[in-house]
C-alpha cells in the first residue's frame, strides 16, 4: 500500500493530539469492520473554531486523516468547517488508497459530530427551560451496551438486566455503575 508523502507526514508527526479540558463539543465515532475510533474536541469562539484536539485508534491512515481534519477545521466557522467532506480529507493528503477512504468518512464524521455535540449545548444555553428534568420518552431509546429496547420508564434493559440512571449531560440513559455516558462521553461528578 504506497501512501502520499503528505498521509506518512501526518501520520509520523501527527498535529493536534491529546483531550481537551472544558470543550465546547465533542464527537465519536468507529468504524467496527476496521476497528478504527475517532474521538474530537472543539473550543469555539465568535462562531470560529479556534482549537481542535483527537484522539484516534485505528490505522496510520486513521491517524493521518484525524491530524489533517484538526488543522482543516481550525480557524474556520462553523458552517465552514461542516463543509469539511472525505473527499476534501483525501485530497488534502495527496489520496488515500481506496481501502483507506473510509479513514476520511470517519475523520470528517467525528468533525461533524463535535460541532453538533456544540450546537446543542448552545440550544440548552438559549432555552434552559425547554431542558427536560429527566429523560425524554424512553421508549425512542435503546440499550447502548447491547441494543436492546428500553421501554417505557423502565430503569432497567430487560436483554442485558444494566440497570440505568439518566446522564447528567444529554440526559440518555446510562449505565449505573459506569463512569462515562457512551451517548455523550459525559464523565459522572465525584462525590
Amino acid at each position: 500500500m504506497i501512501y502520499s508523502d503528505k498521509v506518512m507526514d501526518h501520520f509520523q508527526n501527527p498535529r493536534n493530539v491529546g483531550t481537551m479540558e472544558n470543550s465546547d463539543g465533542m464527537g465519536l465515532v468507529g468504524n467496527p469492520v476496521c476497528g478504527d475510533v475517532m474521538k474530537f474536541y472543539i473550543k469555539v469562539k465568535d462562531n470560529r473554531i479556534t482549537d481542535v484536539k483527537f484522539q484516534t485508534f485505528g490505522c496510520g491512515a486513521a491517524i493521518a486523516v484525524s491530524s489533517m481534519v484538526s488543522e482543516m477545521a481550525i480557524g474556520k466557522t462553523i458552517e465552514e468547517a461542516l463543509e469539511i467532506t472525505n473527499e476534501s480529507v483525501a485530497e488534502e493528503l495527496g489520496g488515500l488508497p481506496k481501502n483507506k477512504m473510509h479513514c476520511s468518512n470517519l475523520g470528517a464524521d467525528a468533525l461533524v459530530k463535535a460541532i453538533e455535540n456544540y450546537q446543542g449545548k448552545q440550544k440548552e444555553k438559549e432555552n434552559p427551560a425547554k431542558i427536560p428534568e429527566k429523560s425524554e420518552d424512553k421508549e425512542s431509546f435503546h440499550c447502548p451496551y447491547c441494543e436492546g429496547p428500553i421501554e417505557g420508564l423502565e430503569s432497567v434493559c430487560k436483554s442485558c438486566q444494566i440497570e440505568f440512571e439518566d446522564c447528567p449531560e444529554c440526559r440518555k440513559p446510562m449505565n449505573k455503575k459506569a463512569d462515562k455516558c457512551p451517548h455523550c462521553g459525559a464523565t459522572k461528578p465525584r462525590v
